[in-house]
Formats: structure tokens, sequence, C-alpha cells
């Protein structure tokens, strides 16, 4: 969910206890709008991240190490200048909105102590951190607003700091029946949900929607159409929550869907989200950190390998187009054997065709009921000319038959490869699963080698995921196709039990059988994660052939990560997302 006036409270609860008193040791500006405070509170260390990112802007502890610039920005030097050094007094939310207030106590250039607020604005692209003094005068932000900029509301040095233009929102920790009551009127002909978030400060639309999926009512009902109890409970689960948050009875968490994303982090239960996995933090900051860890991770990787899913798509359309060629040249020269059988009729009855003849009729001796059988002629060519030209389209489509052969199978070859390369870039977890997936395609001459790739070191390989099952046995999964050639071929004992979805591209998946069978379970769970880490993951009943290792082999010249296989049984899966997010969560 958003970083709403109930997370911001949360947080700001949090930091109250971890950053009260609390001396500012160092001050860093690791991005043109973030900036990280290290703490010393009771001999303790603590960085407080603090970002006005238009994508993602948020505040909280964190523990990840970031590179900071050679050359600190005026607006850090600017910092370091009036509060470092200095002790923090309060943090504070004014009226449940998405600001928070941080009043230092710093020593100015004589020696006094003086009061200055580091004010961090969380307001999607118009958010801000500013640092004021004493008097409120703004001493720089880390984005400047101008006149040319906004008429409405000026950030710049010299200038008082005035709040954020308020939008007649109520404070929703200041709600009354009566107030509830006057909301209703003022908004019947909106939808409750939207209603609440546009009303109250504060409150997201995501929020909005829990509120309203706890009262048991539709989310898009509009409030003219509610009933008096539904309208009845829809306050008392608004007043329930704002009971909670005043008495700081708060729920850290990250909401993980099927697919194993985080979709949200929440300081209140989200029940809404059924289904998913609800993965519990001691702080919320510890679950911001995660969520946002996990969707920079995954959109690093998106755009790591954004040239990679390109160019493969482009192979993968370019042999889908070659296969409708293929097929439609065999639907023209499927009949070719009629050609044949033409020209060698004419054969038996050449000396009985006339002259100008456009047919002729004669007996199909090549059938068992020798019927008649009427053969087109050319009247402008003899009948040894028509019986030539038929043996020629029939030797000509014949030769194009043969000749396709093996352009269909070579391609036919080439589009599971590619789909197999397609599915293991969607599934990288890390930046060297990228680099292995990118030396793949150059060695198998998809794509080419860069000039600022010579001479240059080999990126580390990244390792094959390791999971434990149920029983204690090791399964291991491939993320790639060189991986899963390792992992079959060089790494995997001949008495190990192998994994892959049936005719599907996916990972090869090993279970450490140690000399024996593994239990059916054990199995059971690994079947599991070869369905999941293919390219069916979504689909159900996928079918997954195992086999003890020593079955496997891997025909010369084959492309990586193909083999084949004869001896083998088949299990039928349809990935259950509780077992597949325990295993990637590591609970298993």
């Amino acid at each position: 969910m958003a970083l709403d006036g109930i997370a911001i409270s949360c947080i700001v609860h949090e930091l109250q206890a971890s950053l009260c008193n609390g001396r500012i040791d160092k001050i860093h500006q690791p991005e043109a709008d973030e900036i990280i405070l290290a703490v010393r509170n009771h001999g303790n260390s603590h960085k407080l991240l603090l970002t006005a990112n238009a994508s993602h802007p948020r505040l909280h502890l964190t523990n990840k190490a970031k590179n900071n610039p050679m050359t600190p920005p005026l607006f850090c030097m600017v910092m370091r200048k009036h509060i470092q050094g200095g002790r923090i007094l309060s943090i504070t939310q004014p009226a449940f909105e998405r600001v928070v207030h941080i009043q230092i106590e710093a020593m100015n250039e004589m020696g006094d102590l003086v009061g200055k607020t580091l004010t961090i604005e969380i307001m999607g692209k118009h958010s801000n951190i500013i640092l004021t003094d004493e008097r409120g005068i703004i001493l720089d932000s880390v984005k400047r607003v101008s006149f040319d900029t906004s008429s409405v509301r000026q950030v710049f040095p010299g200038r008082a700091y005035e709040e954020a233009p308020s939008q007649n929102k109520h404070n929703p920790l200041l709600l009354t029946r009566a107030v509830f009551d006057d909301f209703l009127v003022q908004n019947e002909n909106s939808q409750i949900q939207k209603a609440i978030y546009m009303s109250f400060t504060g409150i997201s639309p995501e929020a909005a929607s829990e509120l309203v999926h706890r009262a048991n009512v539709d989310t898009s009902a509009f409030v003219v159409t509610l009933a008096p109890e539904e309208k009845s409970r829809v306050f008392d689960a608004f007043t329930a929550l704002m009971y909670d948050i005043q008495h700081t009875n708060y729920v850290r968490e990250v909401i993980i869907d099927p697919q194993n994303k985080p979709v949200a982090f929440a300081a209140l239960a989200l029940t809404m989200y059924q289904g998913h996995t609800h993965k519990p933090f001691e702080t919320l900051s510890e679950a911001i950190e995660f969520f946002y860890g996990e969707r920079d991770t995954t959109s690093r990787m998106s755009q790591k390998s954004q040239d990679l899913r390109k160019l493969v798509q482009v192979n993968i359309e370019r042999c889908v187009k070659k296969s409708d060629m293929y097929a439609k040249t065999l639907r023209e020269i499927e009949g070719r054997d009629k050609w044949r059988l033409y020209g060698e009729l004419l054969t038996a009855c050449m000396y009985q065709i006339p002259p100008m003849a456009e047919s002729v009729v004669t007996t199909n001796y090549y059938d068992e009921n020798m019927p008649d059988i009427t053969i087109p002629l050319q009247k402008n060519r003899t009948a040894s000319e028509n019986m030539q030209a038929y043996f020629k389209k029939y030797n000509k489509e014949k030769r194009t038959f043969e000749a396709l052969q093996p352009q269909i199978a070579t391609n036919c070859n080439e589009l599971a490869y590619l789909e197999g390369v397609l599915s293991a870039i969607q599934s990288c977890t890390e930046e060297n699963d990228v680099d292995d997936i990118r030396e793949e395609l150059t060695e198998q001459g998809v794509l080419r080698r860069r000039k600022t790739d010579k001479g240059k070191q080999k990126p580390r390989k990244s390792k094959p995921l390791r999971f434990l099952s149920s029983d204690g046995y090791e399964i291991f999964v491939g993320k790639n196709n060189k991986q899963n050639d390792e992992l079959t071929l060089h790494f995997a004992m001949s008495d190990d039990l192998w994994l892959h979805t049936k005719d599907i591209p996916g990972s090869h998946v090993i279970i450490r059988a140690e000399g024996n069978l593994p239990p059916e379970q054990t199995i059971s769970e690994a079947a599991n994660l070869a369905a999941y880490f293919s390219k069916a993951r979504a689909s159900s009943l996928i079918p997954v052939d195992y086999t003890q290792r020593k079955n496997v082999k891997k025909p010369s010249g084959a492309k990586p990560g193909m083999v084949i296989y004869e001896t083998y049984r088949t299990a039928y899966i349809t990935p259950d997302m509780k077992l597949i997010n325990g295993f990637l969560n590591g609970l298993l």
C-alpha cells in the first residue's frame, strides 16, 4: 500500500522510540532526492532514510549501505552545517497528514543551541525534504520550488515555510458520529470507498478498501444506496481502526501474492487479501525495506534483462513466422503423390491420347478397385510432354518436402530453446543470472559480443537454487540453460532423481538421493518446483517427468539445456503456491 497517514503514524511511533534524544553523527545524500542520517542513541547506531523520490517517497530506518558521491551535493552540505552533531528532540506527524517534522537541537555559528526542523512531505511527485531554522525560515530543500514551478506555494531558501495547501479533509482521528453522518450527506452520490479516501486525511485508497471490506460492504456501492445498518458497520469499522492507531495496535507485514511477488506493505491487517501470504516483520521499517527491496530487485532485473527479452522475443517471432511459412508450403505440396500417379498412368496410356486433348480418362491400376480417373492435360503439349511435366512437378515438390524436414526440425529446436531462454530470463533473481544468460546467447550466436566485453573479466557465475524438502532431502533447481547442463551433467549423481516439465521449457530439478529412493512427499515437492519454474507455471495439471539421472543423456551438438530420456514416470502437478512460497521464503 502507499505510505499513507496510517503507515506514517506507525513509522513515527517506531522512530520516536529509536531516535529521540539521539545524536546525528553523519549525513549523506546518495541520490539527488535522498538523505540518510546516521543517528547514535542509547549506544546503538541507526540509519534513517528520507527520500522524496516521485515514484516511492518514504522515510524509515534502513540497514542497506549505499555509495555516496565523491563531492556532496549542496543540500547535503547545508544539512551538515546546520544539524550534524545535533540532537533529535521529537518526531511528529501533524493532523494525520503525510508529513513528518523532525525537531532538532543544534549549535549555531556562535555556539548557541538553536532549534531546527527537518520536514519530509510525502506527496507523490510533489514530495520534498525541507530544512528550516528556529524562525521557520527555509534554509534549503532537496527540491527547490520557485514561482515559475508553482504559483501556489514556493519552497526556496529565505522564504518562510508554509504547510502544504489543505484539501479540506477531515482528520480521521477526530471522527465522531456527527462528522461521519455529515460526511455521508456530503458524499451521497459517490462510491463509499472513494468518498472515504477523498474526505479524510492520511487514508489511502487501499486503506479505504480494507475499511469497507471489514464492514462487509461492497466497495463500489454508492453512499446513497447504503442501508442504515451498512452505514453503521462502516462507522464501527472506521472507529475501530482509529482506536487501534491511537493505541498503537499496529500490524507490520508484507502481502505476497500467489506468484511470490510483494503487492503491499501494511501497518494494519489487510483482510481483503485472501489467498495471499502475510509475511510479518518486527518493525514497519523492515517491512517497507523488504517491500521496496523486492520491488527494486524486480525492477532492476527487468531493466537489466530488457534488451535480452526483446532480442529473444524477436527471434521467437521469427521462428514462429518460419513455422507458419513451412506449414503453408507443406499444405501446398501435400498432394504431390497425385502428380506421380498422373505421370505413371499417362506412361501406360500415352499412345491412346489424341493430339490437342484437354484430358484423358483411364483406369487407376494402383487402386485395388481400379476406378476410372480423369487426368487434366495441357492441349498444347504432347502426351509425352504432359507426362514429363507431371513427373517434374512431383520431383520438385518431393525435393521441397525433403529439404523442409531438417529446416523444420532445426526451427522447432530453435523455438523450444528460445522459449526456454525467455522463461529463464523471466525467472532471474540475481544480476549474475542475467549475465549467465547473456553469455550463453553470445556463445550460441544469438547475441553479438560487445566490444566492451572483449578482455573483460567474466562475471561470477550464479548458483542454482537450493531447497530442503520436508523429508530433509536437498532439491536443486537450475535457473538457466547453462546451470541446467551443469546441474544435470556434472553435479548430479547417477542415482539422483531428475525432474523436468514434459515438452515444456523449464528448469532441471535434482533431488539428492544419497543412495536412497526419495519419499513420495519429496518427489511431489520437487515436481511442484519443476512446474513452478517452467513456462507453464500459471497452468494446472502440468505434466512433470521424473527419472534417475543415469537415464538422462545429452545428444551430441545439442543446445544448452537440451537432453533426452526414455525411461521415466510422469506426475501431473498444479503448483501449490503455499508450498512454493514456503520454499522461496526459506520456511521449509
